[in-house]
């Protein structure tokens, strides 16, 4: 073998040696720069202006993971200690009959910190092996709380059909993962443009994939509240979109229930959230607007402003698979 043989050889050998290497610490670490953030978070609820009782619930949390250093021979101040930091956002608006909607939203999202306190492992820092991981974790999520709705209404048969829309955002970092079934929305502000990130679960929206009716139309309005998938319900099973954004400094993530987006137009949304930067403001201006324009549902808005110190010129609004 050539002396140059051996050296193209050798390069081969240490490039395919780097490779597996550096897919190796992909698995176990992320290796992006660390990221400061900071989240402002509002929310608020109305039953409306036509129903005595409120089935929208929501719920926003935060989980973290830090590090105290005990002891040490290191010189003090050399060793940086650091803290991480994700949150949940969730609405859910209860369908049903009675009250029983309202028990069903309730139910979700108890069941759902239920089992959030009982995960193996939270995911705080991301990469693609953790994100795989999170996509099939909100499979199996949704899955359970779909198994205890049904639980629940077969104990109590009055409670028979009952179920919930369920809209999750999950975000640590620059991450952002969007989880639903239903059609609770999740929306994405930045720069004056407001973005639906969700997917509506129901016959309009079936009806206009099919080609069998224009958005808007009347034939499609007149659907629009027949829900195709929700957690719970008169079906055994229950579908869960998964979708992955990346979030930049000064976003505002917006989760509602169809009370907001059936009398708010996208434009006033975004004109409310232009006007009023601060999440606590807008929040209920957004509620008010809502209910001036007809409040014939129970209205629930869920607002969080991300302030990032770091301020990356690739921040994209994700890529939407």
């Amino acid at each position: 073998m050539s002396t140059d043989t051996k050296k193209d050889q050798a390069a081969g050998d240490t490039e395919v040696y780097s490779t597996s290497f550096d897919q190796q610490v992909s698995r176990f670490f992320e290796t992006e720069p660390q990221v400061s953030v900071k989240v402002e978070v509002a929310g608020k609820s109305h039953p409306g202006m036509v129903r005595p009782n409120n089935e929208d619930h929501y719920m926003v949390s935060r989980r973290y993971r830090g590090r105290e250093l005990l002891a040490t021979s290191v010189p003090e101040g050399v060793v940086r200690t650091t803290e991480d930091h994700a949150y949940t956002l969730a609405v859910a608006d209860g369908m049903g009959g009675r009250k029983f909607g309202e028990v069903a939203s309730l139910l979700a999202l108890l069941t759902g910190w239920e089992l959030g306190g009982d995960e193996v492992k939270w995911a705080l820092r991301m990469n693609n092996q953790e994100a795989a991981e999170l996509r099939e974790k909100a499979e199996v999520f949704f899955q359970l709380l779909n198994k205890k709705l049904h639980e629940e209404a077969r104990e109590n048969p009055r409670m028979a059909g009952m179920g919930t829309t369920l809209t999750l955002c999950y975000t640590t970092g620059h991450e952002l993962f969007v989880m639903h079934a239903g059609d609770s929305r999740a929306y994405l502000y930045r720069e004056g443009a407001l973005r639906r990130l969700t997917r509506d679960h129901n016959m309009a929206q079936m009806l206009v994939d099919c080609g069998l009716a224009e958005p808007g139309s009347p034939e499609a309005s007149r659907m629009k509240h027949v829900l195709t998938n929700v957690v719970g319900g008169p079906d055994e099973g229950v579908d869960v979109d998964v979708n992955r954004f990346h979030l930049a400094d000064g976003d505002v993530l917006l989760l509602c229930t169809d009370g907001l987006n059936d009398m708010v137009t996208d434009k006033e949304i975004a004109a409310i959230l232009s006007e009023k930067p601060v999440v606590g403001d807008a929040c209920p201006a957004l509620i008010e607007l809502a209910l001036e324009h007809g409040g014939k549902d129970n209205v629930t808005v869920v607002l969080a402003r991300y302030r990032f110190e770091d301020k990356p010129d690739d921040a994209a609004a994700g890529d939407g698979k």
